[in-house]
């Protein structure tokens, strides 16, 4: 039927009638924290390029994980800032470690939060890199055995899901096995399946100290313009063994995220990263959009266009603004 027997604004024209039909639900439940671990005490750091976001000491980030909690918010990601780095990145993988450590003590006085670490190099080493490297090249092979040992650390601290998220071939299926050598059969991988290398992680690397000291990631991490590639990664590490896929970063990449979606029946997460969180704030700073509403939008698309996580650094306040 045509207008004007058919009128599309009828059901949109009171906000109980929208809520009545609408399609997408944002819930607290798909809101993943991302926290920042440093070493020392009583540290709560302000990082200067992503507003409301903080690098934790661990006695620290118990207290901000307590408050994601109370907000409804299920789940944190650790990412750890040694005191020290060197070109293997061998606090990656140290039995007290700054992320072995805030797991332990997150699971001690915290057990109900999910606790997912992210598995990489690069605020470990010295040179930047999210693997070995060689001859200033990063070292695919030797890269993983590292990755596979950092995983199974934090699977010893207690973390309920291990997220690598470096890009190396082949580290998901040797995790993995890793894992289940260790008699960790039942610890899920998330894997960064399709992680682009984007220009929307400056303010990341603000807050991690991983910028490469050298060249760049774009020989491991994925092509921008590739779509075909990027669902063949997400295949490749649900073949190796992940639980969980990730696209990587959200926003730009929602036709890969809903091409995900369609191709395969398993969760799927997404990463509003560093910069797509950053340039909300810097225009409503300015004056130029409401930055609720916009965050708002923004997550709702990432839902919308098939993610069942949702990790951003807006978990906390988002859960706060959508209420029970």
């Amino acid at each position: 039927m045509s207008f004007p027997a058919t009128r599309m604004r009828r059901l949109r024209r009171t906000a109980t009638l929208r809520r009545m039909v609408r399609e997408t639900r944002l819930s607290r439940d798909d809101l993943i924290q991302p926290l920042f671990v440093v070493e020392g005490s009583g540290v709560r750091e302000a990082v200067a390029s992503m507003p409301g976001v903080f690098r934790y000491s661990v006695d620290q980030v118990v207290d901000e994980a307590k408050r994601v909690t109370d907000l409804g918010v299920p789940a944190v990601i650790l990412f750890g800032i040694p005191a020290a780095k060197d070109g293997e990145g061998s606090g990656a993988d140290a039995a007290d470690g700054i992320v072995q450590r805030a797991v332990a003590s997150l699971k001690r006085d915290v057990p109900e939060l999910c606790v997912i670490t992210d598995v990489c190099l690069c605020e470990y080493t010295d040179h930047g890199h999210c693997g070995i490297v060689e001859a200033e090249e990063v070292a695919n092979d030797p890269s993983v055995d590292r990755l596979a040992l950092t995983a199974l650390s934090h699977a010893r601290a207690g973390a309920d899901v291990v997220a690598p998220s470096d890009m190396m071939d082949g580290r998901v299926a040797t995790i993995r096995r890793t894992l289940d050598e260790h008699h960790f059969p039942d610890v899920p991988i998330l894997s960064y399946a399709a992680k682009v290398a984007s220009a929307y992680y400056g303010p990341f690397r603000d807050a991690a100290e991983s910028t490469p000291r050298f060249g760049d990631r774009r020989a491991y991490q994925m092509d921008p313009p590739n779509r075909r590639e990027a669902l063949r990664e997400l295949e490749l590490d649900l073949e190796e063994g992940a639980d969980v896929l990730m696209v990587k970063p959200a926003l730009p990449y929602l036709d890969i995220l809903a091409a995900a979606r369609e191709a395969f029946n398993v969760p799927l997460a997404a990463y509003h990263v560093s910069g797509e969180y950053a340039m909300i704030h810097a225009a409503a700073e300015r004056g130029w959009i409401d930055g609720e509403r916009a965050m708002e939008e923004a997550l709702v698309a990432i839902k919308r266009a098939g993610a069942d996580w949702i990790l951003t650094y807006a978990a906390a306040s988002m859960a706060a603004r959508l209420g029970s």
